[in-house]
């Protein structure tokens, strides 16, 4: 199996690119974008040595289907997947903050809780909840969206008004759009069997419109709880079984890194690597209902580059 963690293309009319911790954005002609989901993996904004086959095909693939399935409730971005590791669309200015939504208290809020910590993003939280317990009702509390190799900061609805980072008038329109998103994406998910338990938005501007960016409602943007055994397991205080990235991150934090600079990463083995390949492609099928295809992974940069060039050629 082999991993795209790295691409250089040079289409026509490009104008710009940008290699973000998993995606590389191209713009062409100063108003679409290419974007293509590399196999690169990230933990604590750090991006891992070693990529995982099959995952930005996954993690795109995922994003296009919530995309479509949620284009009712607000405008999205995409236009076209010309590959199974690109989705192409709206160039747009994006908005320097993240819409965190939560519906349930679990991975780094749980772990602020338990050091005392009481409000997040300037949303109290009350006292005596246990880990992986549901909110009365789902909680907006968004993070600045930091650059490659820093770490995003939570912030609350007044800082970023108050610092002009999004105006009142947008914030509200933000909020709104990502408590729609989150109960839309709480109800299929109920139909596959999960929880939706929290999941990030990206919101952009073009042409005075704001738009959904990036992905949405993947196993890297979210966390996922399998319904049949969440109160039992809940009520016998022990770990929930869950779809999402917190695998990684919890096989980081055994093995000695969360992202602090004098820490090193572990060794990813090949069998590490091909662990965390299946589990993504568990993770499709689950949350999808499809059975995951595999396309050639040989000649991966070619078959992308081929079919971007059909698609702006068209």
């Amino acid at each position: 199996m082999n991993a795209l963690t790295e691409t250089s293309y040079n289409f026509p009319k490009q104008t710009a690119v940008y290699h973000g911790k998993v995606r590389d954005v191209y713009t062409i002609a100063d108003k679409e974008l290419v974007m293509v989901t590399t196999d690169r993996i990230s933990a604590f904004d750090v991006v891992m040595p070693r990529g995982i086959p099959y995952k930005g095909q996954i993690l795109n693939q995922i994003a296009a289907k919530f995309l479509d399935a949620t284009k009712d409730i607000c405008p999205n971005w995409k236009v076209a997947t010309p590959d199974p590791m690109v989705t192409c669309g709206v160039m747009c200015k994006g908005y320097p903050v993240e819409m965190i939504v939560r519906g349930y208290l679990c991975g780094s809020a749980w772990r602020e809780y338990k050091k005392g910590v009481r409000q997040i993003s300037g949303v109290p939280i009350p006292d005596g909840m246990r880990e992986n317990e549901k909110f009365p009702a789902p909680i907006v509390t968004p993070t600045t969206k930091a650059e490659l190799g820093q770490h995003d900061e939570n912030i609350s609805k007044a800082q970023i008004i108050a610092q002009r980072l999004v105006s009142a008038e947008d914030y509200a329109i933000l909020e709104h759009y990502a408590l729609a998103l989150f109960e839309r994406g709480t109800q299929i998910a109920d139909q596959r069997g999960l929880i939706l338990v929290d999941t990030k938005y990206e919101f952009g501007m073009a042409d005075g419109t704001i738009y959904l960016m990036d992905e949405v409602h993947t196993p890297d943007s979210s966390r996922y709880f399998y319904k049949n055994t969440y109160q039992q397991l809940f009520d016998e205080g022990k770990p929930q079984r869950q779809l999402s990235k917190e695998f990684v991150r919890q096989w980081l934090m055994d093995n000695g890194f969360q992202g602090k600079e004098e820490q090193q990463i572990p060794e990813i083995t090949d069998e590490v690597v091909r662990g965390i390949s299946d589990r993504y492609r568990e993770l499709y099928e689950q949350i999808t209902g499809e059975k995951f295809v595999a396309p050639d992974s040989h000649n991966i940069e070619q078959r992308i580059e081929q079919n971007v060039l059909n698609y702006l050629n068209r």
